[in-house]
């Protein structure tokens, strides 16, 4: 019987709100569920982080205070991490037009419960480490 080794590191998390309270409840709750969390209230300041800094997934607010919108922020993302996860937050917004999103991202819709949100970003990333043969014993 073979045992695998799994190193436990933390999945790390770019969260970008502009509403303070709804940024440091969510950032702490997914900080509790075990992820490795930073927050920037705009894209200006997100991208800047993701430039010096590893990220494994982008979790954005669409509708953000400054010039950039959360969709143009997850578009830039991509073209500097092309495989970087992203999921979409919006309470304004039903969804994205298809031309407005990146490939493969998840939509939340405001109010959510961040506990959810974890388990919706592990299930990413379990999927993506999943064999894609299935082992015989």
């Amino acid at each position: 019987m073979q045992t695998a080794l799994r190193v436990s590191v933390p999945i790390r998390i770019l969260l970008v709100e502009d509403e303070f309270l709804i940024a440091e409840w969510v950032a702490e709750s997914l900080s509790e569920q075990g992820f490795a969390v930073h927050t920037a209230s705009n894209a200006r300041d997100a991208l800047r982080y993701l430039a010096a800094a590893p990220v494994d997934v982008l979790f954005t607010d669409i509708n953000l205070a400054e010039a950039m919108d959360g969709a143009a922020l997850a578009r830039r993302a991509r073209q500097m991490l092309p495989a970087l996860p992203v999921i979409y937050a919006s309470a304004r917004v039903a969804g994205l037009e298809p031309a407005q999103r990146v490939p493969g991202a998840l939509f939340v819709h405001k109010p959510y419960e961040p506990e959810a949100v974890g388990r919706l970003i592990m299930g990413l990333f379990e999927a993506a480490n999943a064999p894609l043969v299935p082992e015989l014993a």
